[in-house]
């Protein structure tokens, strides 16, 4: 069994200045089937996100072997969530819109503070995958305490926990090779102070953002 995150280390590493709601991880480990399904579905986004990337800024051509690594990754998790929801003999479902996303593109990509359109796109993705590494820590924890009947899916959630926190850094190094690295610096601080208020606005769910 991997070790326990212990409840300050799960901001450890992001740009994050704000934890999840305790009450999310209560939550989420009573409705994992839901959870999975939307989880599902994030992976799904985040693999087109980073091969959108690659579309919209075709005369950028280094994005494009990030973009099309992190692609397969995501994708590989989209299988193994798929996966698992079979094994559950549960239904992937429609996607349902993600206000927490639609919400981080408004700060993101439409204020006049921003990097710019690539910038803001980079910023944006990365802080997408650092809260969904802390809700990958967060529910990875959760099940992992005594008595949990889903030691498998605990072990699981923390090795994708180390992907996403890889994949928020990929995002802000690319956004650093594009953009003054300190102004980026600047905006990702600025965005993480939204981003905390954004996360205050929205209900608890037993989906992952």
């Amino acid at each position: 069994m991997p070790e326990r995150f212990q409840m300050s280390s799960f901001l450890e590493g992001l740009p994050l200045v704000s934890e999840t709601d305790p009450q999310w991880g209560e939550v989420a480990c009573s409705q994992l089937d839901a959870v999975l399904r939307d989880h599902a579905w994030c992976e799904f986004k985040a693999a087109s996100a980073g091969l959108g990337m690659i579309s919209r800024f075709p005369d950028q051509s280094f994005l494009v072997r990030p973009m099309i690594a992190l692609a397969q990754e995501e994708m590989l998790h989209f299988r193994q969530v798929t996966d698992l929801l079979q094994e559950r003999g549960v239904e992937l479902g429609p996607p349902i819109a993600d206000r927490y996303v639609r919400g981080l593109r408004k700060i993101c990509c439409r204020s006049t503070n921003g990097l710019g359109v690539i910038g803001d796109h980079l910023i944006l993705n990365a802080f997408v995958e650092a809260r969904s590494c802390e809700r990958f820590r967060v529910l990875a924890d959760r099940l992992q305490d005594a008595g949990s009947k889903e030691p498998r899916l605990a072990e699981f959630y923390q090795r994708l926990a180390e992907a996403e926190a890889r994949h928020w850094e990929s995002f802000r190094d690319l956004a650093h090779q594009v953009c003054d690295p300190e102004k980026v610096n600047r905006r990702i601080e600025e965005v993480a102070q939204s981003e905390a208020k954004l996360l205050e606005q929205l209900p608890v769910e037993a989906r992952m953002h």
